[in-house]
């Protein structure tokens, strides 16, 4: 392509075909353990907090997954009743209260998405270490523009949420 415009057009077109495709893994996975989008989202929430050593809390989850409260507390029990999360007591503040998945969700996820991230790593073979940290620096700052696009969205349907 020789219009700079047009192929970042469709660069961004490429990214919305894979979240469309990603999204219907997502929902398969949901499907298949009577889950619905937002579990999903705290599922990975809690998942994504553990792989960088961070405990989550119910607070932190629900800016995660921008539920209110009530809603995170009602998520939390539902996930904790079909034995995907529980909830800890940090061992330094009794006080306070942290999220785990538990191993059956643990299972479930690498059953469910270990094929897919065997094959997205293995197509990933081909590329330089330069090239990964390329891809790697403009997957970041994409999921960082539609974050912050999803929070305006989310702000300006609720206001009182921003």
């Amino acid at each position: 392509m020789d219009d700079p415009t047009e192929a970042r057009r469709e660069v961004a077109l490429m990214l919305r075909r894979l979240n469309v495709e990603l999204d219907a893994v997502s929902q398969r996975f949901a499907l298949t353990h009577g889950l619905n989008r937002t579990d999903v989202r705290a599922l990975v929430a809690i998942m994504d907090a553990a792989r960088r050593g961070e405990a989550l809390s119910a607070g932190a989850l629900g800016s995660a997954v921008e539920l209110r409260s009530a809603s995170v507390t009602a998520l939390v029990d539902r996930l904790e009743r079909v034995g995907h999360v529980r909830r800890v007591r940090d061992p330094e503040d009794r006080r306070r209260v942290t999220l785990e998945m538990s191993q059956q969700a643990m299972a479930a996820g690498a059953d469910h998405f270990g094929g897919l991230a065997r094959d997205m790593i293995a197509a990933l073979a081909g590329y330089t270490d330069a090239e990964i940290a390329v891809v790697a620096r403009f997957l970041g700052e994409m999921t960082e523009v539609v974050a912050r696009h999803a929070r305006v969205e989310a702000e300006e349907q609720d206001p009182a949420q921003g």
